[in-house]
């Protein structure tokens, strides 16, 4: 059957489990998202939000029916948590988005009580059930029903997650703006600039970065966050800009010398 077992050492590098801590690592239950674009819900709990210490206190949270996602409860540990997905604690009256920093790294972002309310899905599939009744298959693997006929395939829709209704659409062209989900640019943020087509192979979309930096990515990596002015969605820290390295080099050594100096006039 199915592995239901992970080493740490064979758990995804953007998790960031230490490797000394165990022998083990959570494993993701088969679900809304791939193994390793998803980050186990007792992962979340212990070593992001850090609400408990162990295993077994994220256990004992979730079966208390403390932890939803989408704005259903969840009481498996290891329910798989991934880009885009909306978790709430009631108790403590928080909402986080999950989605990339820009070393694609999952990053849970705060968000408000009104942003809680609807989710941003891509659209993976398009295709008519029995009867023929017009639905999408979205990266989350919802199903949806009766969508606008104007949705297609690479196309961004606006969930409300109380009344599971579309409510918004967002169509793939130039100019929209785009969070890199895949690849060696994800979690970069940027504006479509052009889209080539290769025949037989993998269409590459350039987009440019609000810092003026362009950079190439297949079209499957490619997943709208907003329309041309500016993203829809709250953003992380470094609002998806890369630092070049030799910037960021340059940074974290003066910042280094800043904290040493310091360090030196309280001594």
């Amino acid at each position: 059957g199915p592995k239901k077992h992970m080493k740490r050492l064979a758990a995804p590098k953007h998790w960031m489990v230490d490797k000394l801590l165990g022998v083990f690592a959570p494993k993701s239950r088969p679900g809304a998202h791939k193994g390793r674009e998803s980050l186990p819900l007792i992962l979340i709990l212990r070593n992001r939000l850090r609400f408990a210490l162990t295993r077994g206190e994220a256990m004992m949270i979730t079966k208390q029916r403390l932890v939803e996602v989408d704005r259903r409860v969840k009481v498996d540990p290891k329910t798989p948590v991934g880009f885009m997905d909306i978790l709430t604690i009631p108790k403590t009256q928080e909402n986080f988005r999950v989605s990339y920093d820009v070393k694609g790294r999952f990053v849970l972002q705060k968000i408000s009580d009104e942003d809680a309310q609807s989710k941003l899905l891509k659209v993976k599939k398009v295709f008519t059930q029995n009867g023929n009744i017009p639905a999408i298959a979205t990266h989350d693997g919802r199903t949806l029903r009766y969508v606008d006929p104007l949705v297609k395939v690479g196309d961004t829709v606006t969930l409300d997650l109380t009344t599971g209704r579309v409510v918004d659409f967002i169509k793939f062209k130039t100019g929209v703006t785009v969070m890199v989900t895949g690849g060696a640019n994800t979690g970069r943020v940027g504006n479509v600039v052009d889209v080539e087509k290769h025949p037989g192979s993998f269409d590459i979309v350039h987009v440019k970065d609000f810092n003026g930096n362009t950079f190439a990515t297949r079209i499957a990596n490619i997943f709208i966050i907003g329309r041309a002015d500016a993203a829809s969605i709250e953003l992380p820290k470094a609002r998806g800009v890369r630092v070049p390295l030799t910037q960021d080099r340059e940074l974290k050594i003066a910042s280094h010398a800043k904290s040493k100096s310091g360090k030196s006039k309280r001594n």
